[in-house]
């Protein structure tokens, strides 16, 4: 590659013989390192490749090295990079849940219906104001307008249904 003349002809000549030396190489080296089955293997290799051709053409290539040493060196430092982009971009992934234990599971739904029964269970003026303070999540105040009572009659009906569901609840 070095010794020959430098018309357009022999260099386009020089890139092919390269390619086709180089690409198994480089496409093994890229898949033992990131893994096969990574769908981002071949634009690894393809990008590597015109990076070893632009760095030729550019001249960087000097000849002090094999042009292999060349190619391997530069397969080498853009593995690393793209492990190191991945790594990075996994650092602030979120961590995804953790399957939920099945007990735990069981239990709440447990729990769950023996709420809804007790709920069940309270007069209407009671349900009212509990659903009102704490599912609709409305203040005192508001949750009084609602019911046509004033705020302290809220409060009394809210922690007496309280009493009353802890102790159908056995809680």
């Amino acid at each position: 590659m070095r010794d020959r003349p430098p018309d357009k002809l022999r260099v386009e000549e020089d890139i092919k013989e390269l390619m086709v030396r180089y690409r198994p190489i480089i496409t093994f080296r890229v898949r033992k390192a990131i893994g096969a089955q990574n769908t981002d293997c071949d634009d690894l290799v393809s990008e590597i490749l015109s990076q070893v051709v632009e760095k030729i053409s550019s001249g960087e290539f000097r000849g002090e090295s094999s042009l292999g040493t060349f190619v391997y060196t530069i397969t080498s430092r853009r593995i690393i990079d793209y492990i190191r982009e991945k790594t990075r971009v996994m650092k602030f992934a979120p961590e995804p849940e953790p399957f939920p234990d099945p007990q735990e599971t069981l239990e709440q739904k447990e729990m769950s219906e023996k709420v809804q029964a007790a709920l069940e269970k309270l007069k209407p003026k009671y349900r009212n104001a509990l659903y009102l303070y704490y599912y609709q999540e409305l203040s005192r105040e508001e949750a009084a307008a609602r019911l046509g009572i004033s705020p302290r009659k809220v409060s009394e009906l809210v922690n007496y249904a309280l009493k009353l569901l802890r102790k159908e609840m056995k809680i």
